[in-house]
């Protein structure tokens, strides 16, 4: 079954950072195959964390988050921009909205390209917006193709940190903007501390992770993809509210039920009653459950201070910058 075959390249059951790595396409692609739909019901259409405001829903925050990225980026009208790992589609939308720029989504998942493109059409966005399927680390792109580009939480599935970076590099114009939320591990992390490794396993097996990098590593290697960092920041650090708020079983929101404590356990047997009639797909309920495991682990690690999935870095393509033979 494809969840078995999922969960074996993780630690927890025995696989090896190797395997995740050699075979990180499959491993993402059997990710959200799994998740999408849960996520799309849980979170919405954008499936990524922000800073958030005090008197701010989950998904104003969002938005907000989104519109900041616009903003770093300085897109506007005539634009053409690449939403790097676009999910199905959610922040590509809101941005194009916002900003009126063209934004192509690059994204290897069949199911959520399929999906974003009901939705694109369903908002009247299918003229100016179009998605890619291809792998973001090799894009079937021409070189100096976009004026801007973002990645919102994606290339943290990328096996190569440097790779995925240079592709986008190479299809951004000279002297343009990438902007990049990271999932990171901060530099509290001790990869001798046991509960530390734990942690961090229990985040890659709930998250279709290869393995995830620590900040420095994440600045190193886009300016060994060719990159000039311009700016950076951990968005975690002064958020007035804790970004992992939503996942926190401990925390009650009727705006955020369906992510509570309660809510999460009704969903569960929900599920479970579903599979159970053969309404649901076999394997639903195991899906479920290591979605549990993604949120304890990432609401662990937070608290812990040892990880983050807003690490912000703004870099530019140097105007000097020739593509690579």
């Amino acid at each position: 079954m494809w969840e078995e075959r999922y969960e074996n390249y993780h630690e927890i059951y025995g696989g090896e950072v190797e395997s995740r790595t050699s075979n990180y396409a499959d491993l993402a692609n059997k990710y959200y195959d799994l998740v999408t739909s849960f996520y799309e019901y849980g979170w919405g259409e954008s499936f990524h964390f922000g800073s958030r405001w005090q008197g701010e829903t989950l998904r104003e925050s969002l938005k907000r988050h989104e519109h900041f990225l616009a903003l770093q980026l300085g897109l506007k009208k005539g634009m053409k921009v690449l939403d790097v790992g676009c999910g199905i589609g959610g922040p590509l939308r809101e941005i194009a909205r916002f900003s009126s720029a063209s934004v192509t989504g690059l994204n290897n998942n069949a199911y959520q390209i399929s999906r974003g493109k009901e939705l694109n059409f369903s908002v009247g966005l299918s003229e100016t917006c179009n998605f890619v399927k291809a792998d973001f680390m090799n894009m079937p792109i021409p070189d100096a193709t976009f004026d801007a580009a973002y990645a919102i939480e994606a290339t943290c599935h990328a096996p190569d940190a440097v790779g995925v970076y240079r592709e986008i590099c190479r299809v951004l114009k000279p002297g343009q903007l990438f902007a990049l939320d990271e999932w990171c591990m901060t530099d509290k992390y001790d990869p001798g501390n046991s509960r530390h490794r734990s942690i961090k396993a229990e985040i890659e097996l709930g998250n279709g992770l290869p393995d995830i990098r620590t900040t420095k590593q994440c600045i190193q290697a886009l300016k060994d993809a060719g990159f000039e960092v311009v700016s950076v920041k951990d968005l975690a650090e002064d958020s007035p509210l804790p970004w992992y708020l939503p996942l926190d079983s401990s925390q009650f929101s009727l705006n955020g039920f369906r992510l509570t404590r309660v809510g999460r356990f009704i969903t569960h047997m929900l599920v479970k009653t579903l599979e159970c009639l053969h309404v649901a797909p076999q394997g639903s309920l195991r899906v479920s459950s290591f979605l549990e495991t993604a949120a304890e682990g990432l609401v662990k690690g937070a608290k812990e201070g040892i990880f983050t999935p807003i690490f912000f870095v703004l870099a530019r393509k140097p105007l000097d910058k020739q593509p690579e033979i």
